[in-house]
Order: C-alpha cells, then sequence, then structure tokens
C-alpha cells in the first residue's frame, strides 16, 4: 500500500520541528539529532516549531521540559514558533479519534493493560514489539456499533483503548536519508493503538495530528524510528490528510556495547556536561566529528556547525561514543 504522494510537502513552505520528549534529560544523542535538524533548517530556510511531546502519562518528569529547553538553548539552538506543550489541550486528538472513528477505522481494545503499556511511548529500535493478533478487532468495521473514544487523562483501568485496523499490504516511502523503505505493518506489529486505556493519544496518533496542524513538512529524526514512519503515514491515510512530510532519519549514537545511548553507558546528560564546566562549542565540535566534517575542531558554536554541515558526509551507520569522547568533553584532552 503506497501512502499519497509527499507534494504538499513540495509545494508548501516547508516547517519541521523540535520535538524533545520531557520523560528524561537530553543527552548527547539527542543533541546530535536536534543540532543535525537545526542546521538543516537554517541552512534550507525552513521554519522550526519547538513542541514538548509530554503526553507520556506517569513518564514525564516534572521540570524535565523547562531542562530541555535550556539545554537547547544553551548549545545555541532556537526556533521560530513554540514551545508548545501537547498536553495543554486535547480537542485536537479528541477530534481525530472521533473522525477515525466516524470512518470506521478503529474499535475498541479490552486486552489487558500490560499488553499496552508501551503505545503512549515512542518505539525504538532496540526495542521487541509484539504483535497485536487482533484479539478485539470485529470481524465487520462498519457494523460496529459503539459511542466514538473518550480522551479525558482518566486513568481508568475499565476503559478501553483504540486500535486502528490495519489493511493489509506493504508501506513503501522515500527517506531522505535511508532511501527506500518498505514496511508491511500488518506483519510487523498489527492493529496498533491509537489511544490509550488512560484515556490520551498514543504517540503514532498525537505526533501525526500535531504534525498536520502545525503544517509540519519535515520530520528530522533518529532511525530507530524509521519503523514508525509507515505507521503514521497509514494514520495520514485514515485521517484524509493531503499532507505528508518528508522523513529524515538519522544514524543513532550507541554506546561501546553497540546499544542505544542511555543510563547504562554513564551520565551523558548534556545537563551534566553544563554542570562540569564543558562549553557548549567542544560538545558540537564532538557531534560535528560524528557526523563525518573533516578535520578537528577544538571548538565549534551552532552556527559554525551549520555553515559546515554536509548532509552528504552523515555515516549511514550507527556512531559509536567511547570512553575517549568522554573525556574530551570533561578534560579536554584524550584521543579525539
Amino acid at each position: 500500500m503506497d501512502c499519497p504522494a509527499d507534494k504538499s510537502a513540495e509545494s508548501a513552505p516547508r516547517v519541521t520541528r523540535l520535538a524533545p520528549s520531557p520523560t528524561g534529560a537530553l543527552h548527547l544523542g539527542n543533541a546530535m539529532t536536534f543540532l543535525v535538524n537545526w542546521a538543516l533548517a537554517r541552512q534550507r530556510g525552513w521554519r522550526i516549531v519547538l513542541r514538548i511531546e509530554d503526553l507520556d502519562g506517569p513518564r514525564v518528569r516534572a521540570g524535565a521540559d523547562r531542562v530541555a529547553i535550556e539545554d537547547l538553548r544553551w548549545l545555541g539552538l532556537d526556533w521560530d514558533d513554540g514551545p508548545v506543550w501537547q498536553a495543554g489541550d486535547l480537542g485536537p486528538y479528541r477530534r481525530a479519534a472521533a473522525a477515525l472513528h466516524a470512518a470506521h477505522r478503529i474499535y475498541p481494545c479490552r486486552c489487558t493493560r500490560k499488553q499496552i503499556v508501551s503505545a503512549a511511548s515512542a518505539p525504538h529500535g532496540d526495542v521487541h514489539e509484539t504483535r497485536y493478533p487482533g484479539t478485539c478487532r470485529p470481524p465487520c468495521l462498519e457494523a460496529m456499533v459503539c459511542p466514538p473514544p473518550v480522551l479525558s487523562d482518566n486513568e481508568d483501568e475499565e476503559a478501553t483503548a483504540w486500535r486502528l485496523a490495519v489493511p493489509k499490504g506493504d508501506v513503501g516511502y522515500l527517506d531522505q536519508i535511508r532511501g527506500n523503505q518498505i514496511c508491511n505493518v500488518a506483519r510487523q506489529v498489527g492493529d496498533f493503538v491509537v489511544v490509550t486505556k488512560s484515556g490520551l493519544p498514543a504517540y503514532q496518533l498525537a505526533v501525526v495530528v500535531d504534525d498536520i496542524r502545525q503544517g509540519v513538512t519535515d520530520v528530522v529524526r533518529g532511525d530507530d524510528l524509521l519503523d514508525s514512519t509507515a505507521r503514521q503515514r497509514l494514520l495520514y491515510a485514515a485521517l484524509g490528510s493531503r499532507q505528508v512530510p518528508h522523513h529524515w532519519h538519522l544514524p543513532l549514537v550507541l554506546g561501546p556495547d553497540g546499544r542505544r545511548l542511555a543510563k547504562r553507558h554513564g551520565d551523558t546528560r548534556i545537563a551534566a556536561y553544563r554542570a562540569a564546566g564543558t562549553p557548549a562549542p567542544r560538545i558540537i565540535a564532538l557531534l560535528a566529528r560524528w557526523c563525518g566534517l573533516a578535520g578537528v575542531f577544538p571548538a565549534l558554536d551552532a552556527e559554525g556547525f551549520s555553515r559546515h554541515f554536509d548532509l552528504q558526509l552523515l555515516p549511514r551507520g550507527p556512531v559509536t561514543f567511547t570512553t575517549a569522547d568522554h573525556r574530551w568533553l570533561v578534560e579536554g584532552s584524550g584521543n579525539f
């Protein structure tokens, strides 16, 4: 199944978004993604929206949004609109869920919370997802009689989740970095959750609704979300949107063990390096090396990174954060 062509993204004013989630602090891997996103936008004249994706229920940490904004500003990044918070207004998601219900594209699911607990979170490439077997899917969605979803952040364990009825077949699209992609969502994950039992929009629905209403034409993010793109394109089609953004999936930053950068690799938070006295230009110099820029920059600000950044030099495989990298950031010494 091919989703609508990205024609609107060709003709409309280009818009991208920086979208930190306040479920934790920004680390070096996040910083690289945001810096590349920002540099692409400033090189190409795109507008930038800062969006705080704070719908992940109990995982949202108080004050993490403020720290994320401070970290981005400290690195030298700016934006044209925002910040805007998702949780401030559930109305757009409520209307989208009602539209999907009216179009017979979603159905209620009463499977246990254990089966759907991760639905509100962005999935990651190193986390295995179990395919939903269709337990609650009715034989005929058009004949289904039930009221539409209620979005209220009610934390009602007796409530139902809602799943998109995923059509059979492949979803194909062109990623601006990874090239042609084909994903069979029905085989990979099956019908996925769009409204959680807690009454909140799941990650997949929330980002599509926000990207449509904020006019986002270019989504730049880590390639752990590559598979999410096919699901989101199904939602664009189900919502009848002609606006489908270009997608750009960047290589991830891994630890020495080959796993996605996380707490297990030590404290790689931007805030921790700030507190240790590491200057922002030293961090950006490291990110520049990870992005394939020739030569060694002992220091480089965000504006300088934007001038030097070349998408053709960006590695297509993952980047590894080493102990030497950490030592150089903290001490300014080591094999850089």
